[in-house]
């Protein structure tokens, strides 16, 4: 039964709950175990992982910035129901790395439930709801190349998890962060394409 999660913790232990009783996690589970309501979650919990050790595998942050813009393009025409491909859902990682994510992400999850909450909320509903969708995009879109530096990928994903963030706890002024760590992620992202080019060159 899903749990629709209120916060960072409540999803952590449905990743848990998901990992004890499967050897392999697919998304098709988690979605199973969060909701397909819960847009907030499904935004966050991709790009925490990929901020963790896992988004160092290749093709990994390439991956899961796919799976957020289609998420995004769904909040940006007002569906109520998350979809996502069968071939999107049958993909799985290990239980053993899900729950070493988990327990990665627990120290930051418990800080960001403590300090984040439902703050002007009329930011979190409209149209910068669809900024945010908009702005999401724009970031998975800069995500691929910098896959091919080093972790460069974790700018772009931290301000889409500020994002998640914001929209499951509805947090306006985290939303107004947000948008501000989207325009830094833009600003680094173009700056460490063209240096890397220029070196290249």
């Amino acid at each position: 039964m899903a749990k629709n999660p209120h916060s960072v913790c409540e999803i952590l232990d449905c990743l848990d709950e998901v990992a004890e009783q499967n050897d392999e996690v697919s998304i098709g589970d988690v979605l199973d175990a969060i909701g397909s309501r819960s847009y907030g979650p499904f935004i966050l919990v991709p790009a925490l992982i990929v901020v963790t050790p896992i988004g160092g595998i290749p093709g990994v942050p390439t991956f899961f910035s796919a799976v957020i813009a289609l998420i995004a393009v769904q909040i940006l025409f007002g569906r109520d129901h998350i979809w996502l491909p069968g071939f999107v859902k049958r993909r799985s990682v290990s239980a053993e790395k899900v729950e070493k994510s988990s327990e990665k992400l627990r120290k930051i999850a418990g800080f960001l439930d403590k300090w984040f909450h439902g703050r002007l909320e009329v930011l979190t509903k409209g149209i910068p709801v669809k900024i945010a969708a908009l702005l999401i995009i724009g970031l998975c879109v800069l995500t691929p190349p910098l896959e091919l530096l080093p972790f460069a990928a974790a700018g772009p994903m931290l301000a889409i998890a500020a994002f998640g963030l914001a929209l499951m706890v509805r947090d306006g002024l985290l939303m107004l962060v947000a948008i501000g760590l989207s325009l830094a992620a833009f600003g680094i992202g173009f700056s460490m394409m063209g240096g890397e080019e220029s070196s290249g060159g």
